[in-house]
């Protein structure tokens, strides 16, 4: 903790200071979510009730003539770094960002929670993408790792010049936010992606890598296919994924062999549609399959109501079904009311 907050007051006294060349002011901000949930789960006591899903604050801006910066930190909970990293932007072709950020893995795991449209990241993406607890047994990391990466957008088509082709690739510890690499492995994650129209991409992802604990090392390769659409209003996102390797909880000490199928994948299919400038409607399905069979299968129905009266403040109410085959009682019903504020 008390290194964590060393490095935010660091990154606000750097950019108060305006670094030499800078050639903007420094953006200081910051947003909140607040949570009421209810839940007819068995066991669950009628779910968590109130609570502070994350109060988080920035510092961005830009240093030299090409350089940006970001510092983000969460404050509720433990506090601790969620973003640090420097990008050269010289160019739209060719970028690289060195730093703590979010991996290239997935359309939706760059999403800002104000802008998924139905309350939460998918269930594949939270497992998957290390939204929280990786499948693997990873802690959770919010999608980030240490890193560093290069980018680009290319081939500008039509009147409105809006880029054919974007990639991504990168090389990063493994290790997830805020922890030194435990083992001499690094992982490689990229995308390709095509924009053939303004707003509509087509994208791959893949994921070569593995996570270690306790002298125990488990591979970690992911790919997944997916499209998305975001113009006027209108959004939609569907994707494919899946993953190869164990959990390190389905490691026998003892006998030195794995249990379960090493396998899992997930999909999910999510549309949101304008009703007023104020309100917003999103649907959508989601499953995930931790050991890639239908014995295992967790489907999540949900429908969420987007209420932005002002550009900084978004009511959302959400209605999500589950059907979860890893439960004795398999199916039951949640009620999500979030409140997101920002400034």
């Amino acid at each position: 903790m008390k290194r964590t907050l060393t490095i935010l007051l660091s990154a606000v006294l750097v950019c108060a200071s305006h670094i030499a060349g800078a050639q903007t002011a420094p953006k200081i901000g910051g947003y909140a979510i607040t949570t009421f949930k209810a839940s007819d789960a068995e066991g669950a006591g009628g779910g968590e009730g109130f609570s502070v899903r994350l109060v988080r604050f920035y510092v961005s801006g830009k240093i030299l003539e090409n350089v940006d910066y970001k510092f983000q930190a969460q404050l509720n909970g433990t506090p601790h770094m969620r973003d640090y990293y420097f990008e050269w932007v010289k160019f739209p072709q060719f970028r690289v960002k060195v730093g703590q950020f979010k991996r290239p893995f997935t359309y939706e795991n760059p999403f800002n929670p104000w802008d998924l449209g139905n309350g939460d990241y998918s269930l594949g993406v939270r497992s998957l993408a290390a939204i929280a607890v990786d499948r693997c047994g990873a802690p959770t990391a919010g999608g980030r790792d240490q890193g560093v990466q290069i980018q680009g957008d290319l081939l500008p088509l039509g009147s409105d010049g809006h880029r054919l082709l974007h990639y991504q690739i990168g090389v990063f510890n493994g290790n997830g936010i805020n922890a030194a690499d435990n083992n001499a492995d690094k992982d490689l994650i990229g995308t390709l992606q095509l924009q053939p129209l303004k707003g509509w991409s087509i994208g791959a992802f893949g994921w070569l890598g593995n996570w270690t604990k306790d002298g125990i090392t488990v591979e970690r390769n992911r790919w997944s296919v997916g499209t998305k659409y975001d113009r006027e209003g209108w959004s939609a996102r569907a994707e494919y994924i899946k993953s190869y390797g164990h959990k390190l909880s389905e490691y026998n000490t003892e006998t030195g062999s794995w249990s379960g199928t090493g396998i899992a994948d997930a999909f999910y299919v999510t549309c949101g549609v304008p009703v007023k400038s104020w309100l917003k409607m999103a649907i959508a399905y989601d499953q995930y399959r931790d050991q890639g069979n239908e014995q295992t299968r967790h489907s999540l129905y949900s429908i969420a109501a987007n209420f932005r009266p002002h550009k900084n403040l978004q009511l959302q109410l959400s209605y999500r079904y589950h059907e979860n085959k890893l439960l004795a009682d398999p199916y039951y019903n949640e009620l999500w009311f979030e409140a997101f504020f920002r400034f």
